[in-house]
């Protein structure tokens, strides 16, 4: 079984921030000026003799950035940790990395920490990339025999070969970023940790990033921590995540799980309803999108279930009906006809109702919304159109493969049958079901 190489157990961290007075009257005297600034060199005076942090302002607040942390890690664990900015993901990164210490609580590391937390963490400018190769591997505690062995691996990765020899105050960010984090994975650390910083680099070295550290974690059995705002990326490398709101853990559970519970929070359910007006051609009322999980979350492979209202004040018994699924980039990766004009749309006026039914929906994670085409027979009228509507996310299950492309280009094709039921005058219900190839 693995053993715990991360233990965190009640941690607590406060920060003092100063504020200036809020209540200031629109006439302030000298004598009213000196007072304030020595009552603020005493409060200063205090503290530097407490040896507590010096704050600016005339009043100072206490600010928890983390509240009551317990978790542990294992061996060969990659964990991810998100939530919004401010939630504190950043400070329990720096304390696990040694760089602050908590106010309260205790944390146990067993083994060699390297860390990536912003731009050049751990790099001297001054120094050549040849140089910081050495030295944090030198910081790392490993001899330069070591270092040499993984010398030529380092350099070849961060693809930083002409210009070794230059200072790296002189680099990019990004060529900041790739040396920085071939150091970081490739001088062997047990336990490897990530911030947002890879956001830095272009989409190739990203790529490049996450095979490698999900080669270091299990292939290696090193230990990742990666704090992400990219929830693909937490989808597909982590086994498990945190989510972090005001300073606290709400969720440690599998990364699904934890992803899903944090696009939930405060997310509407994907419905479109439009606003009435006295428009009397044919258009879509509403759409509802029923996902796998709540407020518009679904899980790859699940059955979706879109259910669209088409109001006609006159009868369109010949009539094109089609959607997309569409990504973020507004790129059409599923092309749906719900119905042809050989199908009689609807003989009497009011609405038609149009349930399309995906079995096993197979779009990889990401943020995805429909585009829906409402139209006369082919070459006739064009009745609507609606752009990026019902908005919805796309997460892994613990057991889904997903495809070895981008995330959110994944297009593939369906077949679709239609069944036609009995219905009332001004309600016709239409039931599709799409099923996978």
């Amino acid at each position: 079984m693995s053993s715990t190489v991360i233990s965190v157990e009640n941690l607590f961290k406060s920060y003092l921030v100063g504020h200036r007075s809020a209540q200031r009257a629109s006439y302030t005297s000298l004598r009213d000026v000196v007072a304030r600034e020595a009552r603020n060199f005493r409060r200063k005076a205090f503290d530097f003799a407490r040896g507590r942090q010096i704050v600016q302002g005339d009043e100072v607040e206490e600010f928890w950035a983390l509240k009551n942390v317990s978790f542990s890690v294992k061996q060969g664990e990659v964990l991810g940790i998100i939530g919004r900015n401010g939630a504190g993901k950043s400070t329990l990164l720096k304390i696990l990395s040694r760089i602050t210490e908590p106010t309260k609580g205790r944390v146990v590391l067993r083994g060699r920490v390297a860390s990536l937390l912003e731009v050049g963490t751990g790099f001297h400018p001054e120094l050549t990339g040849r140089e910081n190769i050495y030295l944090n591997g030198a910081i790392l505690g490993m001899k330069q025999r070591e270092i040499r062995q993984k010398f030529d691996e380092i350099v070849g990765f961060s693809e930083t070969e002409k210009f070794l020899d230059t200072p790296v105050k002189y680099y990019s960010s990004g060529m900041y970023v790739r040396l920085a984090f071939a150091v970081a994975a490739h001088l062997e650390p047990e336990i490897l940790i990530v911030d947002e910083v890879l956001a830095v680099g272009d989409h190739d070295f990203q790529k490049r990033c996450l095979g490698k550290m999900h080669d270091v974690a299990s292939k290696e059995g090193r230990t990742v921590l990666l704090v992400s705002h990219n929830l693909a990326a937490i989808n597909e490398m982590a086994d498990r995540a945190l989510l972090l709101d005001c300073g606290s853990v709400v969720i440690d559970a599998s990364a699904a799980d934890a992803v899903s519970a944090y696009l939930s929070k405060g997310v509407t359910a994907p419905i479109y309803v439009r606003t009435p007006d006295m428009a009397s051609a044919p258009h879509v009322s509403r759409i509802e999108v029923s996902t796998s999980d709540a407020n518009g979350v679904h899980r790859f492979g699940k059955p979706l279930k879109v259910k669209f209202w088409i109001s006609h004040d006159e009868p369109i018994s010949k009539a094109c009906f089609s959607f997309n699924i569409i990504n973020s980039n507004l790129e059409n990766i599923v092309h749906a006809w719900a119905l042809h004009p050989e199908y009689c749309f609807g003989r009497e006026s009011g609405t038609s109702v149009l349930t399309c039914r995906f079995p096993a929906l197979r779009l990889n994670v990401g943020r995805f919304h429909l585009r829906t085409h409402l139209t006369g027979p082919p070459g006739g009228e064009v009745y609507e159109r609606l752009e990026a509507v019902c908005a919805f996310e796309v997460v892994r299950t613990d057991d889904s493969v997903l495809w070895g492309w981008h995330p959110e280009n994944c297009a593939y094709h369906e077949q679709w049958s239609w069944n036609l039921d009995p219905v009332e005058p001004r309600s016709r219900e239409l039931d599709g079901i799409l099923s996978s190839s």
